[in-house]
């Protein structure tokens, strides 16, 4: 490969893949190429921006462990994770959000009608709904994979003094694809603000608040799994989302419920708030 230039070397680069034998590999690595050669170009970065840049990818690795990763939070901030998923919701399915930096596999597994509440501070409250297919049908034995964060904005990957698993669980609905359950509400809170990515917030002069919200992973046999999150509509920061995860549809209002036997049979004080949200797949 001699005598490459600056008119040459993106060429010279995209040629070096032809082996490459998975033609979807092939083609997005030709295409990130040129996009980020382009940049270079447009912007003349300097060796130093270049040098910055990868000084970011660099502290973002060392800061991400199991419990936390800077990679994701970085697309997430950037608006990259909002927009793959926007380009891959489903017709006919519910929208599409962050999967966010703190989700955890093999979560413990609750029953239709558990609490996870416990003894965690906040404002008590019943979630439920449905899991339909596109035209409305329920789905008998969809699993949910939930977690949210803490009264104190925090997720337990994040806060010593919560016990590993607080306020997450799986679920599998019944024939009726029912689903519900007792937790808290969340608060809003800050994306991690204190590595490579606050540094990218604060030189942007962006904050770095999240309006409250409940993440879900609903999936069933033979249709399309669903990462996705639920946020209340009276949250301060619903249209100032870090991460730009809000979608109208997925939009939620707490509303006061006084019934007495419903608030018996969930533990629940009178009056307490139910919010009641379905879910739809598609295949």
């Amino acid at each position: 490969m001699r005598n490459v230039t600056d008119s040459t070397i993106t060429q010279a680069v995209v040629r070096s893949f032809d082996g490459a034998t998975d033609p979807r590999f092939k083609h997005l690595i030709e295409r990130l190429t040129h996009h980020l050669h382009a940049f270079a170009r447009e912007v003349k970065l300097t060796p130093d921006e270049w040098m910055a840049g990868i000084d970011f990818l660099y502290r973002a690795g060392k800061i991400s462990d199991e419990a936390r990763n800077e990679f994701i939070l970085t697309s997430d901030v950037l608006g990259l994770s909002s927009l793959v998923d926007m380009l891959h919701s489903a017709a006919g399915g519910t929208e599409r959000s962050a999967l966010g930096p703190f989700h955890a596999e093999n979560s413990p597994m609750l029953a239709v009608g558990g609490d996870i509440k416990r003894d965690n501070d906040g404002e008590p409250m019943l979630v439920h709904g449905l899991v339909l297919d596109a035209k409305g049908k329920p789905i008998p034995a969809a699993r949910l994979d939930f977690w949210q964060a803490a009264i104190n904005g925090k997720y337990w990957q994040q806060d010593s003094e919560q016990s590993p698993d607080n306020l997450r669980f799986r679920m599998v609905t019944g024939k009726d694809g029912a689903y519900a359950f007792t937790t808290v509400r969340p608060a809003p809170y800050n994306v991690p603000y204190d590595g490579p990515v606050g540094d990218l917030l604060r030189a942007g002069g962006r904050h770095a608040w999240r309006p409250a919200h409940f993440h879900f992973i609903v999936s069933a046999e033979g249709y399309r799994p669903l990462t996705t999150e639920v946020f209340f509509e009276d949250d301060q920061y619903i249209d100032q989302d870090a991460v730009f995860g809000v979608r109208e549809s997925l939009l939620v209002n707490p509303r006061r419920n006084t019934d007495k036997a419903l608030a018996q049979r969930h533990g629940l004080p009178l009056p307490f708030h139910s919010v009641e949200f379905d879910f739809h797949l598609s295949r």
